[in-house]
């Protein structure tokens, strides 16, 4: 079967689901209005809360919740078949992700662009808001450890692949320096001058296995570990302006441009799907997620139809450049919709590979001997990608794989698939790289703010103290589980946090629905909390019983307990929740009895 008319139905869904349902949700559920001012005007300060257009604030909010997920999620996902994580993908972004984004973003622009937690504190109970506040920052660890461990395994032993990384640091920096303090406000100069040194390292990186830089471009996994976290240490404390936002500016356009040009890629090239529909692993025992369909399709894919690590940024930074209240549909509801096509355009480039060659990636070699499968293509596309792809679990060398060759397919491209290869493996890593570095930020403040409860020094920005003890602390927790850990634990873990989040996000959005009188309207956010709490939960249950309790070791019953915790989160807020329904509806109804 062709991608071609899978990506056209996509696209036409995608449209219809942002043209009504958005619009119903702003029209008749948040009643949207211009008229009210956003505090990006009535706290303008120039540096957080400044009104910004709306496409530019687009790009920004694009570019901080698309990470590694959508583009990792779906490819691992694609072992039970390119079906299952279709159909959730596109049914899950447009009634689930695209909402809970809309939601909670209208929700921190009404409350002067307060943060999920302290929204959760408002308008439940300060338990919530406590609780809400442990959960993030047990989640953002784990997410942190989980799109970790995908760049260490891409670029173990790969010198091409590591210089090309290596190399944006220095050009993110150079761009910060020439926008901020050599040449004030020329953007466009650095853009351009930021893209051309990106495409040059690619092209240069070709040489460096053969030169004498080789060896130190060529890192065990424990080295590629420590420099992953040494890099998430400098970026949290580096100022903002000298790191972060070049950096995040720079991989807006990789982002945008590179998936774009896949989805018109896809649509000419019309690869063949190879993958089935459903594989033999439907039903549990499969070599990279061991558990069955239902329910690890849906914390395996995860970002990619619905993303809890987006409440942090719909309550965080974006709300605060809301220009005008119908902005936030776009921004918030079409964003998302946009991740959702990310992770379909991954998916179906990972399907486009043979499945023994898929498994062959995705797998260590001694599991793979055991399938009994024979690799097609592989070992010829190894040797002229010039990398050893077999055993490169994670995700990103089999999306890299599918990526390249369905642009080496298009007309006057072919004979460069290992170029392809490996901007692939540099798009990939850019994407994580900014979570990594936004994520330790947001981390590091939380654990300030955490220990600022008792000594109130340590939560000032400004504290340099502070500061370097709370990157260390988040650094060295999520390094920890890169180092001992495995995509078959983490990536679990990581769903299982990240959507129990957007459980926890869903709940807020639906008490702030029942408060503001919309009660016919509740199951918009009702809904799709009870299928994700549900899915959910029950691949913790499995996910407790099946893969870390079998392990009877230290780093088995770490993740047994983290994963209790996370569960128990969840479950306090959602009965916090239910008791403050509970409340309102009756309250409601008591005035509506007086008034008759």
């Amino acid at each position: 079967m062709g991608a071609f008319p899978i990506m056209l139905g996509v696209l036409c869904v995608l449209a219809i689901g942002y043209r009504y349902y958005s619009a119903f949700i702003g029209s008749k559920v948040l009643l949207l209005n211009d008229n009210t001012i956003t505090p990006a005007h009535t706290m303008n300060d120039g540096q957080n809360y400044v009104p910004t257009n709306r496409w530019v604030l687009f790009g920004h909010h694009f570019a901080a919740i698309t990470g590694a997920g959508p583009l990792i999620g779906p490819v691992l996902a694609a072992q039970f078949g390119f079906l299952p994580g279709l159909l959730w993908i596109l049914i899950g972004v447009v009634l689930g992700g695209a909402v809970h984004d809309f939601i909670i973003m209208a929700a921190s622009v009404r409350r002067k662009g307060k943060s999920l937690a302290e929204i959760a504190r408002t308008e439940i109970s300060p338990l919530s808001g406590i609780v809400c506040a442990i959960a993030i920052l047990f989640i953002i660890i784990i997410a942190l450890a989980g799109l970790g461990l995908v760049v260490v395994n891409a670029l173990n032993e790969s010198s091409w692949g590591t210089f090309t990384i290596a190399m944006t640091i220095p050009i993110a920096l150079f761009m910060g320096l020439y926008m901020y303090r050599f040449r004030k406000g020329k953007i466009t100069e650095a853009t351009i001058i930021g893209v051309v040194l990106l495409v040059l390292c690619v092209i240069l990186g070709k040489y460096i296995p053969d030169s004498s830089l080789a060896p130190y471009f060529t890192l065990s996994k424990n080295k590629i570990t420590f420099c992953i976290a040494l890099y998430g240490f400098v970026a949290s404390v580096l100022p903002v302006w000298m790191l972060l936002c070049p950096r995040d500016y720079l991989s807006s356009f990789m982002k945008i441009g590179t998936i774009g040009f896949l989805v018109l890629g896809i649509l000419i090239v019309n690869p063949e799907l190879k993958m089935p529909a459903l594989t033999q692993y439907v039903d549990g025992g499969g070599p990279i997620i061991g558990g069955k369909l239902f329910p690890f399709v849906f914390i395996t894919i995860a970002c990619g139809a619905i993303s809890g690590f987006h409440s942090l940024i719909s309550s965080g930074t974006t709300p605060k450049m809301i220009n005008k209240e119908s902005d936030i549909r776009p921004i918030a509801y079409g964003a998302m919709l946009i991740e959702g096509l990310v992770g379909i355009t991954a998916l179906l480039a990972a399907s486009a590979l043979y499945p023994s060659d898929y498994f062959a990636i995705n797998v260590p070699p001694e599991k793979f001997a055991k399938l009994g499968m024979e690799m097609q293509v592989l070992p010829d596309l190894a040797k002229e990608i010039g990398e050893q792809l077999q055993g490169r679990a994670g995700g990103a060398v089999s999306l890299a794989v599918g990526m390249a060759q369905i642009f080496s397919s298009l007309p006057g491209m072919k004979g460069l698939l290992s170029y392809w290869y490996h901007f692939a493996i540099m798009f990939e890593a850019l994407f994580i790289l900014t979570t990594i570095d936004t994520g330790t930020r947001v981390a590091r403040f939380l654990v300030q703010e955490f220990i600022g409860r008792f000594y109130e020094p340590f939560e000032k920005p400004d504290s340099l103290v502070g500061s370097l003890t709370a990157t260390s602390l988040v650094v060295i927790g999520w390094a920890y589980f890169i180092y001992t850990g495995s995509v078959s634990t983490i990536w679990p873990m990581f769903g299982i946090a990240n959507q129990l989040l957007a459980v926890i996000a869903l709940a807020v959005g639906t008490t702030i629905i029942i408060k503001s009188g919309r009660v016919k309207y509740v199951w918009v956010t009702v809904l799709p909390m009870l299928f994700v709490a549900t899915t959910t939960l029950t691949a913790g249950y499995f996910s407790i019983i099946d893969i870390f309790y079998p392990k009877h070791n230290f780093q088995g019953y770490l993740n047994i307990a983290l994963t209790l915790i996370m569960m128990n989160c969840v479950m306090i807020i959602l009965a916090d929740c239910a008791w403050q329904w509970w409340q309102s509806l009756n309250t409601k109804a008591l005035i509506a009895k007086a008034g008759d």
